[in-house]
């Protein structure tokens, strides 16, 4: 019994030490809502208190990175893993975070974009009259970076809630799960992929009519943008013609702009929408945790 005790003291000093040698960079579009940049702020105080934890806001935002990266560096870690809190790892502005970071060996062509811009905390963009620069962050410390949400079982749960909240009746209700999706096609084959996942775990949680998915890509040049707006409205007359309710469940990171466009998509038409986002939630610090313990 005193050697199984020993054992377990040792394991508990093993993850203890292990967890003081590996630092959090967690990735985050800055917002121009002040609360989604304290709700940032405030997940990554509590990974903290497991990982020495610091923020880089931005868009593949390399001096926010490399403050970031720095400030770990001088609490000792010796192992960073960079968490991008992101709808999807299937975006330019991850690929382009990959390479700032060491683990992608080519520089994305989108790069040169990100690098000519000045974004931050504050969610905001423009292009910046100094000179790009187009080096990578600079450390002697591994670096490792985890996939964003895609369709991890946290988000799904989170998903399956929010849906719960404005159910009244399940088998009459048709769930519409829509992100904002990138511009590429082939990314975007990619983010509906990751839809149809977290579809069907919502799909085995409650008995709706059905859950579709969707993205709706606002920044997505003609005709492509008008087709998936075109898209989303069909998807709401289908479920009201089939004389079922529509429920419209925002698949963001939180609500500040996108939501109201989703909105004006639909206008004319009957349907309710979730009232937030995946954040505010206790359980994106459990996913931040379990993205670093799965590395």
């Amino acid at each position: 019994m005193n050697s199984i005790r020993w054992s377990l003291c040792l394991c508990l000093v093993f993850v203890t030490a292990a967890a003081a040698q590996t630092g959090i960079v967690l990735l985050a579009h800055g917002g121009r809502v002040a609360t989604w940049n304290e709700e940032v702020k405030r997940i990554a105080a509590e990974t903290d208190k497991t990982y020495p934890t610091e923020v880089a806001f931005g868009m593949a935002t390399k001096t926010t990175i490399q403050r970031a990266v720095d400030k770990l560096a001088e609490r000792g870690v010796k192992r960073i893993i960079a968490v991008p809190l992101f709808v999807s790892s299937h975006s330019s502005v991850i690929t382009s975070t990959e390479w700032l970071l060491g683990v992608r060996p080519d520089m994305p062509q989108d790069y040169r974009m990100f690098a000519g811009m000045s974004h931050g905390e504050g969610g905001g963009h423009h292009h910046s009259t100094e000179a790009a620069d187009l080096s990578p962050v600079k450390t002697k410390i591994p670096i490792h970076v985890t996939p964003a949400l895609n369709h991890h079982p946290i988000v799904a749960s989170i998903l399956a809630d929010r849906a719960a909240a404005i159910s009244r009746a399940p088998q009459e209700e048709v769930i519409i799960l829509v992100a904002h999706g990138p511009n590429p096609d082939d990314d975007n084959v990619k983010w509906l992929a990751d839809l149809r996942v977290l579809a069907e775990a919502i799909q085995a949680r409650a008995p709706y009519h059905r859950v579709d998915y969707l993205t709706v890509r606002d920044d997505a040049p003609e005709p492509i943008a008008s087709q998936a707006k075109a898209a989303f409205r069909s998807l709401v007359e289908k479920a009201c013609a089939e004389g079922k309710q529509a429920l419209v469940v925002p698949v963001l990171l939180s609500f500040g702009g996108v939501e109201n466009r989703m909105r004006e998509r639909l206008k004319g038409l009957e349907f309710t929408m979730a009232p937030q986002g995946l954040l505010p939630d206790s359980r994106i610090v459990n996913w931040v945790l379990a993205s670093v313990r799965a590395l």
